[in-house]
């Protein structure tokens, strides 16, 4: 009889703690008539940043010879880098490759021709006035692969919140548009739901470079366009 006692104050005693482990449910119930909003606010900046990769594509007949090639036409461009003022945390290697090479005969197998290797580096300028003086330099220095530029912005908060103001105003006017319209007020905006944003552009693909050039390389920042983008729910009365 005990131990029925003290499992039966046990049992009493679990069922609060399971009770505090459940979620609390809200409920936000529209009692009048739902309106469903989609706003889209936008701010323009001008880019501040480019990202540049640069790289070096040597061929030799050895894998060793091909690797300390590309190694030493890399540190010339690194030290143009240095020169230029870039500093060390806006440049980084993305790209170490060593293929080999074959040609192939008519009925026989692959022979191996030597080898190929590649070294790249990621550039951010933050001048973009002395960007194309420097992807020049990187040329002449021995850099015959270039992609890019991606023009994109530093910081794009500010220009993202301009953004979001934008489109509330624009889901409210919308809303009370609707709600004149209809003959109702705009009584509550019930939720806001956020989609979009900054995203930078894709990388290009990488281009060879010729060694000379008729006259130097020029960058126009242009402007770029920053979107975001709500769902509003509305009650109207």
């Amino acid at each position: 009889m005990k131990y029925a006692i003290l499992a039966a104050l046990l049992c009493a005693g679990a069922t609060p703690v399971a009770a505090q482990s459940q979620p609390a449910s809200i409920n936000q119930s529209i009692s009048g008539t739902r309106l469903d909003i989609s706003a889209t606010g936008e701010a323009t900046r001008v880019p501040d940043v480019a990202v540049i990769s640069a790289g070096v594509v040597s061929r030799s007949a050895t894998a060793s010879a091909a690797i300390q090639d590309a190694a030493t036409k890399m540190e010339r461009v690194r030290a143009a880098l240095k020169r230029a003022g870039i500093a060390d945390r806006d440049i980084q290697t993305s790209t170490l490759n060593l293929n080999p090479e074959y040609r192939y005969p008519e009925n026989q197998a692959p022979q191996l021709t030597g080898y190929t290797a590649s070294n790249e580096v990621t550039i951010r300028f933050r001048d973009l006035r002395n960007a194309g003086k420097i992807l020049d330099a990187l040329v002449a220095e021995g850099s015959n692969q270039i992609s890019g530029p991606n023009l994109t912005i530093d910081n794009p908060d500010s220009a993202l919140d301009e953004a979001r103001t934008k489109a509330v105003a624009t889901g409210r006017a919308r809303a009370e548009l609707y709600a004149r319209s209809l003959g109702m007020h705009v009584a509550r905006l019930v939720s806001v739901s956020e989609s979009g944003g900054y995203a930078p552009p894709p990388p290009m693909p990488p281009q060879p470079m010729m060694m000379a050039r008729a006259a130097s390389t020029k960058i126009d920042a242009g402007e770029q366009k920053l979107q975001v983008s709500l769902a509003m729910v509305f009650e109207l009365q």
